[in-house]
């Protein structure tokens, strides 16, 4: 028996070229409509979920693929979104989990995921200027707001479909994903109080990030209400370097011995933290207690006493995609909006 070619068919004149699939084989295979397997495929809300699996099993059985300019000159679209993110990097960030949680979310969707980097010299604006002007993309995903953004002023006045990770000051105007660092503040502070400690540093995100000022509001809340006292680190952030945070954390503890527990902003400032502590002679969870928040449940492994409340990161990557996706089709909707609220961790 003659056994069934793939690819280019080959006669004795040579290759053949394979017929590319088209909607038109899916809706014959499917005995839908050519609009339907189009409607389909591109998760429109009036075609049931039975239709939409059935006709996508088929367009990847057969090996289909939309031709993006088509698509582009049916309905204006790219298809595409881009999550527009910082090149500063750390090995303990959760820039590649927030990453691969948006590229879930878009799974299964017609829409596909694009990285459009910045750096740290370049106006934060230039690369959404590019997307806009350009039509590179359907909607954009961006993440370190501040209070008065500029890029939220810009897409809001160009009526450009976006979603953020983390709130500005015209939050209840547009989509967003948060975690509430004003909460996660006031747990941090009245744990540490409920343990006795008297004497706080707290080494917060860069000031001009918006949830930096939630997060210190919430630590000075609490501190006044239970009398403790809070020393607001000035010269590095959360997002410092590790020999920056070593460094400081040691000479601070060598010049104030009474500072019994330090709140951080993320894991690798945590760990800093610890090594500066240590340092000094000291031991986390005996003289001093670290309390900080992190994306992957890590922290434990590196010191049992480390105090931390755990960011999913992963819940809001999967919530920003489908935050920009209504952006994107049905744009006079109420934004999609998700303040996610720490828990207590266990004693």
């Amino acid at each position: 028996m003659a056994q069934r070619k793939t690819g280019a068919d080959v006669t004795d004149k040579g290759p053949k070229k394979t017929v590319k699939p088209t909607l038109k084989t899916i809706a014959g295979i499917s005995g839908l409509a050519v609009p339907t397997v189009s409607r389909a495929l591109n998760d429109a809300p009036d075609i049931g979920q039975r239709t939409k699996t059935l006709v996508r099993k088929i367009a990847q059985e057969i090996g289909y693929v939309p031709n993006r300019a088509g698509v582009r000159l049916r309905t204006g679209r790219t298809n595409v979104i881009s999550l527009v993110m910082p090149t500063e990097h750390d090995i303990m960030n959760h820039t590649a989990r927030l990453i691969s949680s948006v590229a879930g979310g878009l799974r299964d969707t017609p829409f596909h995921l694009i990285v459009t980097p910045f750096f740290p010299d370049q106006d934060p604006l230039e690369p959404l200027r590019y997307i806009v002007e350009t039509g590179s993309a359907d909607a954009v995903i961006f993440n370190q707001v501040t209070p008065q953004d500029p890029r939220v002023a810009y897409l809001m006045d160009k009526r450009f479909p976006f979603a953020t990770h983390g709130r500005s000051d015209w939050s209840d105007r547009h989509p967003y994903y948060d975690f509430d660092n004003n909460a996660f503040g006031r747990l941090a502070t009245g744990q540490l109080a409920d343990k006795g400690r008297k004497r706080l540093l707290l080494i917060a995100p860069p000031p001009a990030q918006n949830y930096a000022q939630h997060m210190i509001a919430g630590v000075m809340d609490v501190a006044t209400e239970r009398g403790v006292s809070v020393i607001l680190a000035e010269q590095v952030t959360s997002d410092s370097t590790s020999e920056e945070v070593v460094t400081y954390v040691r000479d601070t503890l060598r010049a104030d011995p009474t500072i019994d527990a330090i709140i951080t902003a993320s894991t690798s400032s945590a760990m800093a933290a610890v090594a500066g502590l240590e340092q000094q002679g000291a031991t986390v969870g005996k003289e001093i207690d670290v309390f900080t928040k992190e994306a992957i449940p890590f922290l434990k492994l590196f010191r049992a006493d480390i105090m931390t409340i755990s960011e999913k990161v992963g819940t809001a990557g999967a919530f920003l995609a489908k935050a920009a996706i209504q952006a994107i089709r049905d744009p006079d909707a109420p934004p999609m909006q998700h303040l996610e609220i720490p828990s207590k961790p266990p004693a």
